[in-house]
């Protein structure tokens, strides 16, 4: 795809990369079989084709316009195109360029400017969402069930080991996870510790940066991701060999760090390594099936029905991460009985935030994606990502769990 970048734009990082990724594109349509947003309102511009054609006329100094903003918007950034395109066509990073250009050149309107705001307030800080998670917990006999459906009762995380072994590794806490489900960094704690690894939370680390990298405020991501390597940094010099991530959401923008800082002349090097550190806990604990298996009293493993799971793959980590059937694999070396179903590729609607900005296609999404994993009729579903858990959860009574929680029931009870 040729595209006649604006002169005014041409020295820019991101124009540059924009030119370099829009000429791989073959118009092949590939990618419309695949996104979510496209199956649901059949909109060629609610598809990666067509928004990289919006997104082409917005480098190239046309007006941009409401209807780019729209369609921008109800991009889930689910990157399912970007496994399915056959030019490696790098969308993801074409629409995070398309979308900070378009916050510059066509503002919001103050309400949608002060939507972004408050989710990237109330969610972004870990204090302040667990104090209003807490107030809802209170409340949410007095709530419509529409909302009181996304409030998951409180969990106890239970015990944390303490840092006993030669092998270390860092974990991120993250910004919600914390406070809806903190049993899930602790029972991941547990497992490594019961293979000799250390699992260690950095409280000066917060956010990963996701959050205000796609509510528009790209500065406030390049923040928090500075602040998390000062954070770390000690650690890792001291010898820590991964930073690893439960929720494949953060996991997928921590992998960015050192593309997002490659223009940073202080932070680039650390970033770079900071990324290459990275791993989901699926990929570390894998390659440890058998060991898992070993350490697993005889007594726990799972039997007949309740060994019946479904795992849904979220689109971070299949398609932003490109980490495929590490999950399953550690599941199905336990005992589990991982039943297939139909467009495990798509996204189940929750995307980050989209969830808040987009509600209407995103419960479309979650309805879709509820029946498949319900028509076989597992007894649990088990995910990797805690904006999954939390959404799906909301529209089922069929138990939505960390899958790094049933490792550690048939580890400890």
């Amino acid at each position: 795809m040729y595209a006649a970048i604006d002169p005014a734009l041409r020295q820019t990082p991101e124009a540059q990369e924009a030119e370099s990724i829009l000429r791989a594109c073959v118009h092949c349509g590939f990618c419309l079989a695949t996104c979510p947003t496209y199956q649901v309102t059949g909109d060629e511009l609610d598809s990666p084709r067509g928004r990289i054609y919006l997104m082409k006329s917005l480098f190239e100094g046309k007006e941009p316009g409401q209807r780019t903003q729209y369609h921008l918007d109800r991009c889930l950034t689910c990157r399912a195109c970007e496994s399915t395109c056959p030019s490696g066509v790098r969308y993801g990073r074409l629409v995070d360029a398309g979308r900070s250009l378009l916050e510059q050149r066509f503002p919001r309107p103050i309400a949608g400017r002060t939507m972004r705001a408050w989710i990237r307030l109330s969610l972004g800080k870990a204090s302040f969402f667990e104090a209003a998670l807490n107030i809802g917990r209170a409340l949410k006999g007095l709530l419509p069930s529409s909302l009181a459906s996304h409030i998951p009762d409180a969990r106890p995380a239970g015990v944390w080991p303490p840092a006993r072994h030669a092998r270390r590794m860092i974990v991120l806490g993250g910004c919600v996870q914390p406070a809806l489900d903190p049993g899930t960094n602790a029972a991941a704690a547990r497992v490594l510790d019961r293979l000799g690894i250390s699992l260690v939370h950095v409280s000066r680390a917060g956010c990963c940066g996701a959050l205000p990298h796609h509510t528009g405020d790209h500065d406030g991501a390049l923040v928090a991701m500075r602040r998390n390597i000062d954070a770390w940094w000690p650690h890792i010099e001291a010898g820590a060999e991964a930073i690893m991530a439960t929720a494949s959401g953060c996991g997928s923008e921590l992998k960015d760090y050192g593309h997002q800082l490659r223009n940073d002349p202080v932070y680039a090097e650390r970033a770079r390594q900071v990324s290459e550190l990275v791993k989901d806990l699926s990929e570390i604990l894998a390659p440890l099936s058998e060991k898992i298996v070993a350490l697993m009293p005889s007594i726990r493993r799972p039997v007949g029905k309740s060994a019946r799971i479904s795992y849904h793959p979220p689109c971070s980590l299949q398609h932003g991460q490109q980490v495929r059937g590490k999950a399953e694999a550690v599941l199905t070396a336990c005992g589990f009985d991982l039943q297939p179903f139909a467009e495990s590729h798509l996204c189940c609607g929750s995307a980050g935030t989209y969830s808040l900005l987009q509600p209407e296609l995103s419960q479309q999404l979650k309805t879709r994606k509820l029946g498949h994993l319900l028509g076989t009729s597992p007894t649990m579903i088990a995910t990797s990502n805690i904006g999954c858990q939390t959404h799906l959860q909301s529209g089922t009574a069929v138990p939505v769990r960390h899958w790094i929680t049933l490792v550690d029931h048939l580890l400890h009870g």
